[in-house]
């Protein structure tokens, strides 16, 4: 539980990082975004780390590790989309969301 956590707030900040300023910062000096992009991802990597490490000598393999963090990533996208940029879900985002599930669940099949 606790990798799928530090994964998870990693991901809001990653996620904040890359996609904060379309919403309100278009008219933002693209060198300040930049680097105040840079800052947040900064607090991502130091919550991301660990929990590659945690995970690896908890026994995960690095294909899970990576498989997992991008399900979360779609989980974090797919509300940030809605909640911040206010574009709606359709089925198509839906569909991605069920094969990237099936990904992690054929890396954990057998596990």
């Amino acid at each position: 539980m606790k990798i799928i956590l530090l994964l998870s707030l990693s991901n809001i900040f990653m996620t904040i990082a890359w996609y904060w300023h379309l919403k309100g910062g278009m008219n933002k000096p693209l060198f300040g975004v930049i680097l105040l992009s840079w800052a947040i991802a900064f607090v991502e990597y130091c919550l991301a780390v660990p929990a590659n490490r945690i995970g690896f000598a908890s026994g995960w393999s690095p294909g899970q590790l990576k498989v997992a963090q991008e399900a979360i990533a779609l989980i974090v996208f797919g509300v940030f989309m809605v909640i911040v940029l206010g574009e709606p879900l359709h089925w198509r985002h839906g569909a991605a969301f069920a094969c990237i599930m099936a990904a992690v669940a054929f890396l954990f099949i057998g596990k």
